[in-house]
Formats: structure tokens, C-alpha cells, sequence
């Protein structure tokens, strides 16, 4: 199973739905992979969220909060047995048609951004379910976790 930083954002945060997806989780049998994209997005995604709640969306995030982020996704990461796995080379030729094909770039109903393109093109590449919250990835050809 490779993780999309949106399942990463949604459990630490507690988000409506993160029960489900610590169950799939829990109850998978393979293993679980992840991408430096992953661990980037998803750490900004929560240092932002943590810095709007506490400054407003008109304030910078301050540095502290994304190394606090990080360390809470590398910790949760670790936790759950997930290893990153190594870009294969060329990978961005699958991230650029999922682009092409499902990107907000292109005006799809799936508006796939940049990490979106990343991680679908890495769980097709390892031929792996994506975990994700949302429907952006439920509007695409992925097999979804």
C-alpha cells in the first residue's frame, strides 16, 4: 500500500474518516510505502493547518511548526512499519500523464496537484493500492487501498 499524504494529514489530524483508514492500515498485510514527496506535502499541509489555527491565514508558518510537523510524520511513519521507497528514474513520465489525463492543470473533475500526480504515479508504478482520503484519486483509474 503506498500512502498519500492526504491519509497522513487526515489521521494525524483526526479528521472525519481517519478511524477507516487506521483500520486499513492496521489490517493490511503488505507492506507500506511512502515517498519524499509524501513526507513533504504532508508536512507542510500540517504545519500550515497549525499555524493558520493558531495565527490566522494571513501569518507566515514559523519554521518551529514544520519541524514539529515533521517530526510528528516521521514518528507516525515510523510507528506504522511504512519505508520509503526510492523514486524509480522516470517516474515523472507516469506523474506527467496522470497530469495530462487527471490533472487540475487540465481541468479534470479528479484535479490532481503536483503530489497528487506523484503518488499516483508511484502506486501505479509498484503496481500498489493507494491510501487517500477524498475524491480526487476515486475519479481516476488507481486502485485505492
Amino acid at each position: 500500500m503506498f500512502l498519500d499524504a492526504s491519509a497522513v494529514v487526515a489521521i494525524l489530524t483526526q479528521e472525519e474518516g481517519a478511524d477507516v483508514l487506521i483500520d486499513k492500515i492496521d489490517n493490511y498485510r503488505g507492506s507500506i510505502t511512502f515517498s519524499s514527496v509524501t513526507i513533504f506535502e504532508a508536512v507542510i499541509a500540517l504545519a500550515r493547518k497549525a499555524a493558520v489555527s493558531v495565527y490566522g491565514d494571513q501569518r507566515p508558518t514559523p519554521p518551529v511548526m514544520i519541524a514539529e510537523a515533521q517530526s510528528d510524520v516521521e514518528m507516525f511513519l515510523r510507528s506504522i512499519g511504512a519505508s520509503e521507497i526510492d523514486m524509480p528514474n522516470g517516474l515523472y513520465h507516469t506523474a506527467l500523464e496522470a497530469a495530462q489525463t487527471y490533472g487540475r492543470f487540465v481541468g479534470h473533475p479528479a484535479r490532481l496537484n503536483f503530489g497528487d500526480c506523484f503518488a499516483y504515479a508511484a502506486a501505479k508504478t509498484l503496481k500498489s493500492k493507494l491510501l487517500f482520503i477524498g475524491d480526487d484519486f476515486s475519479r481516476t483509474d488507481i486502485e485505492a487501498a
